[in-house]
């Protein structure tokens, strides 16, 4: 039986950021570890074929892009990527969630804690916002802030003497650990395939994610998905992280404002319950809505009295 030769898909600019770090906040990195297929791997997957084929670049370029644009997910999954992460406990919590990867993360039941907490410069005490109950908005004022993060200070030296003092007794670390706060780092392998990790990318590098997180996901996409597969990353800009998504009622809303009938808009956005009538405040699907309007240049009803 004739044996057939694969070659396995390298890519130069990925392969020459292999195991470099990347710096993310005070004490974190993302370390690029390997990785499995490129855009031509994704081509190869949808066209149910071996090798790289007769079709030209720009035909590539094209399917890869109709992939993305129309969700036909499954080649997108040929192509994985493994990271080395270092990453404050707080935001890997919401970074462990997306249960779609293959995580071997560091265990404090077998060695000692990270010694680093992520610290909190003065001019970086966010606000909450009132429109969002797990967002932020806006700053503390810097003389509180200096406050703050002096106390912070304070605090991680007393959580780590702490930690080291059960340690130094011989209490077990499983144990020890239990009061070292959120802002304690973590590493983790994390790998992924391409379709996961661009939904990963989608909701982290979002504005309204939290800002932690959202330096990893966009030094991931920016530093590394872009030069891993430049096709997938241009379409996956156009068509997804750049784009705009209309639901039903959206679209009827937005003829009314393209037609110019504010009156029609105005009952429109009663009638749906979008807005109150008693004293004109716009639910949250009304607020998304006003925000891709105003980026479309249209204008939405005053609806204040």
């Amino acid at each position: 039986m004739k044996e057939t030769q694969i070659n396995r898909a390298t890519v130069a600019d990925l392969d020459a950021i292999l195991g470099q770090t990347f710096p993310v906040l005070d004490h974190g990195h993302i370390r690029l570890i390997d990785y499995m297929g490129d855009d031509a791997a994704i081509v190869q997957a949808a066209r149910v074929s071996y090798g790289a084929g007769t079709k030209q670049v720009h035909e590539d370029r094209g399917l890869i892009r109709y992939l993305l644009r129309n969700a036909h997910t499954t080649p997108f999954e040929m192509c994985k990527l493994k990271l080395h992460v270092r990453v404050p406990m707080d935001c890997w919590r919401q970074w462990i969630r997306h249960r779609t990867a293959s995580v071997n993360e560091y265990s404090t039941r077998y060695s000692e804690a990270i010694a680093d907490q992520q610290g909190t410069l003065p001019g970086e005490w966010r606000l909450q916002t009132a429109l969002n109950k797990q967002g932020s908005e806006g700053f503390l004022d810097l003389k509180d802030g200096e406050l703050l993060t002096a106390e912070e200070e304070v605090f991680h030296r007393s959580a780590n003497a702490l930690y080291q003092s059960r340690i130094d007794r011989g209490v077990a670390r499983e144990q020890a650990r239990k009061d070292l706060p959120l802002s304690t780092y973590t590493e983790a392998y994390w790998s992924i395939d391409l379709h996961n990790l661009l939904h990963f990318l989608y909701l982290r590098m979002d504005a309204h994610a939290q800002y932690e997180i959202r330096q990893y996901a966009t030094l991931i996409g920016e530093q590394i998905v872009s030069r891993w597969v430049p096709f997938v990353w241009e379409a996956f800009q156009d068509y997804r992280l750049n784009a705009m998504r209309m639901s039903g009622l959206d679209v009827e809303l937005m003829r009314m404002l393209i037609s110019g009938d504010q009156a029609g808009a105005r009952a429109w956005l009663v009638e749906k319950a979008w807005i109150d009538p008693k004293n004109g405040k716009p639910s949250r699907e009304a607020r998304e809505f006003a925000a891709k309007a105003d980026a479309l240049g249209l204008t939405m009803p005053d609806c204040s009295g």
